[in-house]
């Protein structure tokens, strides 16, 4: 497992979770809050959201894929950004 992404709100972590899922890539949110009775722990330790190794670069691109009706970003998958 390899975590991708850290967030402060668990509500977050699940949508992104489901989000995941819904594209086939299992998923796992991690959270250190004593079973839910010490949320504020959020704070000192992020939620954390985990999927297989094989399955990172696909689902950050997923995640970082923008909303229908956005604008498209060019680089946003581009790796070799020139400034231009």
């Amino acid at each position: 497992m390899k975590v991708i992404r850290e967030y402060v709100n668990e509500m977050e972590a699940l949508v992104a979770r489901s989000v995941l899922e819904a594209h086939e890539i299992p998923a796992v949110v991690l959270r250190d809050d004593a079973g839910g009775m010490l949320p504020a722990m959020h704070m000192l330790f992020p939620v954390r959201l985990a999927v297989r190794v094989a399955d990172s670069v696909q689902a950050l691109r997923i995640l970082d894929a923008p909303f229908e009706g956005e604008p498209y970003d060019e680089t946003t998958f581009n790796d070799d950004v020139t400034g231009v």
